[in-house]
């Protein structure tokens, strides 16, 4: 098994598209990459935490590659938006891919540079960060699952 951590807005939408793929094994909603320990979701939404909402994945290696999870993030967010997406505004929507190895910050670098140069985003200039991963800090419970728990469709589109 691996962990993949990725922010690309809202992480209610994007727990629910990566919950999908075959070879995902969990999808937990959180926040990373911010300054205070154990932040409440009021703080990362006020943007006064510095922390940008996640989604934390595991994944059988064997049947899904972090490449191919990163294919499926770059269709279904918009990362050439510094601090959005779509209504959501603020550091907290970020897009972000948090590594937790060099393996996967090479494979999210080269992986950025071909999102940049080929299909949808090519010629626009993507502002997705990468960055070591930190403490990953599990969202309370009403956020896990929140679409599937409400029978909501996902407020993320897909660009390709």
């Amino acid at each position: 098994m691996a962990t993949a951590t990725l922010g690309a807005g809202c992480f209610w939408g994007v727990e629910q598209f990566i919950r999908d793929i075959d070879g995902v094994t969990d999808v937990r909603c959180g926040y990373m990459g911010g300054h205070l320990d154990h932040p409440t979701y009021p703080e990362v939404k006020a943007g006064t935490s510095g922390h940008a909402e996640v989604v934390q994945i595991e994944f059988d290696d064997s049947k899904v590659s972090f490449d191919e999870l990163l294919t499926v993030f770059w269709q279904f967010h918009n990362p050439t938006t510094l601090h959005r997406q779509g209504e959501d505004v603020g550091s907290q929507y970020r897009s972000v891919i948090f590594f937790h190895n060099s393996d996967q910050q090479q494979i999210a670098e080269a992986s950025k540079q071909h999102a940049q140069t080929e299909g949808f985003w090519a010629g626009k200039t993507i502002v997705t960060e990468i960055v070591a991963a930190d403490t990953f800090w599990l969202a309370e419970e009403y956020h896990q699952g929140y679409f599937a728990k409400h029978g909501l469709p996902s407020c993320h589109v897909a660009f390709y």
